[in-house]
């Protein structure tokens, strides 16, 4: 379990089943520090014989000072309430985060992911091959001796070592025991259910068509996503514990030593990520930067149709604007190399110039990672082995773009006209704006079932979307970034803001007869307009992959899998 450079351990137990069988469990840990005053090894180990190791960070349901380390607080109390079998499915600590852990007292294995698979867990269930039960939160790819999948997270699952017998894979089902992830002594355990209500057929949308005046039914639903959103990231920046200054490679020819950054955001300038990026601000003390990564791949395919013209049948619409928002003509044309001018580059920099007006005094490195094809090609390798079990062009994709910003190798200007300076970001913490899509409504799918279904279907897609949080991408986020000894937060996905946002009305969170920038996450665009964020506001959504050129890197590739023939790309 877990994946960082600062400490590893092992323990092993051995122990005799009622059946005769002698079994044995060996747990292994890789710890990344990132809570409490003084470093703690997993596996966590309790005198009675319990053993606990987990991947994850606390940030609700378990009060955790800052100068505990949250994995011993877990441990305790897990020992503490775990005392009877008969209360174990019952206990809210057993059901929030993602464990492997052994009690000693049924002798029975609990393991689980969190309930929204924020953390990856793989398994290898036994078989004739290899009759061995393997729980690891790291993957090294695909091997003929066992084969790992993702763990789901609608159960906790318990695993009775006394009824082993004989073979372990024949025996293997019946000592297996699924428990429900929800109970009566523990509503909070995974989110609530979208809500079903519909507006009625003259519901209003902005009067304004705009985001300068907020309705007076939907200004209390603005004030409470501010307040929640902003205790989530509070929450998911503070009380890091400061690494060594010689970790920044940032201004090292001077005298005074800077302070290393400890918080980094996933940043492409959208209106997700550059929400974090203020609200990160306020919690984070004034004189520490805040570290902005801003991906940039070299794309051939991309490269070759600005030199060739529309190449392979791309449409003007995805043609336009390859040069993106900044002319190359103009000022920066001598400063940015024109091959990783990717969108998300341009949007960065443009609201890079709005979180600089919004917040005087913050140093906000803008790390421009530019990731040349030589790069590319031979990091493939790598992040195919460390992302799998998933293996489409669209899971390389994302996980390229991750695996890149968790490296955090680029370089930083003073300001856009300046010449860079090579920087390696020191954060070990990186935010990620994930989730807001999905709850809110920002997706194109969202306003075609509108068009298709009217407001039913869009309820419908965003219960979908809920649904499919834990599956589509965060486990392996998670093994990417963990690569580098690195851990990413979603504030978005903090179960107070989950079950605050499903819990609202459609017509509060979006409205698809809006224009797009507008219409799209309109109740996230009004807080961040009221915030002050008003250009990131109206910014329109952008996946990742096309934002910093990582899909499609050669002619003929398609995202969903499959090679198609350059002329019928689209």
């Amino acid at each position: 379990m877990c994946a960082g450079p600062d400490a590893q351990h092992r323990h092993q137990i051995t122990l005799e089943s009622d059946n005769g069988i002698t079994i044995h469990l060996d747990f292994f840990a890789s710890e990344l520090r990132l809570r409490g005053d003084a470093p703690v090894v997993q596996p966590h180990v309790h005198e009675g014989g319990d053993a606990l190791c987990w991947n994850g960070e606390i940030f609700e349901g378990l009060d955790v000072r800052p100068e505990e380390n949250d994995g011993t607080k877990l441990s305790t109390t897990m020992s503490q309430e775990l005392r009877s079998v008969s209360a174990i499915p019952h206990r809210p600590v057993v059901r929030r985060y993602a464990f492997v852990y052994y009690h000693h007292l049924s002798r029975r294995l609990f393991f689980a992911r969190d309930p929204l698979g924020r953390r990856s867990l793989l398994v290898h269930w036994p078989n004739r091959e290899f009759p061995y039960l393997l729980l690891v939160s790291v993957s090294i790819g695909p091997d003929n001796s066992h084969e790992f999948t993702e763990l789901s997270t609608k159960h906790i699952y318990t695993f009775d070592l006394d009824r082993l017998h004989g073979d372990p894979a024949s025996s293997f089902d019946g000592c297996l025991e699924l428990l429900p992830r929800i109970s009566t002594l523990c509503s909070q355990a995974r989110p609530a259910r979208v809500n079903q209500a519909l507006p009625s057929a003259d519901a209003e949308p902005l009067r304004s068509q705009t985001l300068d005046s907020i309705p007076s039914h939907i200004s209390s639903a603005v004030d409470h996503l501010i307040f929640l959103l902003d205790r989530s990231v509070a929450l998911r920046v503070s009380n890091i514990p400061q690494q060594s200054a010689e970790s920044s490679s940032l201004d090292r020819t001077s005298s005074k030593k800077p302070v290393p950054a400890r918080v980094a955001v996933l940043f492409s300038g959208g209106i997700d990520s550059t929400t974090c990026a203020f609200l990160a601000h306020k919690h984070i003390p004034p004189n520490e930067p805040i570290d902005l990564l801003n991906i940039a791949f070299e794309n051939p395919r991309k490269i070759r149709v600005q030199v060739d013209g529309n190449l392979g049948g791309i449409n003007k619409k995805n043609a336009k604007g390859l040069r993106g928002g900044i002319p190359l003509g103009g000022q920066l044309s001598g400063r940015y190399d024109p091959n990783f001018l990717v969108p998300d580059r341009n949007t960065g920099l443009s609201e890079l110039e709005e979180l600089r007006r919004l917040c005087p005094g913050r140093q906000w490195n803008f790390v421009e990672i530019d990731v040349p094809y030589v790069e590319y090609q031979a990091a493939q390798p790598v992040v195919k082995s460390i992302m799998w079990p998933c293996q489409t062009n669209m899971d390389l994709s994302l996980a390229m773009a991750l695996y890149f910003a968790a490296c955090g190798v680029g370089k930083v200007r003073t300001s856009p006209a300046a010449q860079p300076h090579p920087y390696t970001s020191p954060a070990r913490v990186l935010i990620n704006g994930l989730g807001s899509d999905e709850l809110l409504g920002g997706y194109g799918r969202h306003r075609t079932a509108y068009s298709t279904g009217g407001w039913q279907a869009v309820v419908d897609e965003l219960q979908l979307e809920l649904d499919r949080i834990p599956t589509r991408n965060l486990g392996r986020d998670d093994r990417v970034i963990s690569a580098h000894g690195k851990e990413t937060r979603h504030p978005f996905l903090s179960l107070d803001v989950v079950n605050f946002l499903v819990g609202l009305p459609v017509h509060m969170k979006m409205d698809p007869r809006l224009e797009a920038g507008i219409g799209d996450k309109m109740l996230l665009r009004l807080a961040a307009h009221r915030m002050g964020l008003v250009e990131a506001s109206t910014r329109k959504k952008r996946a990742m992959q096309f934002g910093t050129h990582a899909a499609r890197m050669e002619v003929g590739v398609a995202d969903g899998g499959g090679t198609l023939l350059a002329g019928i790309i689209s």
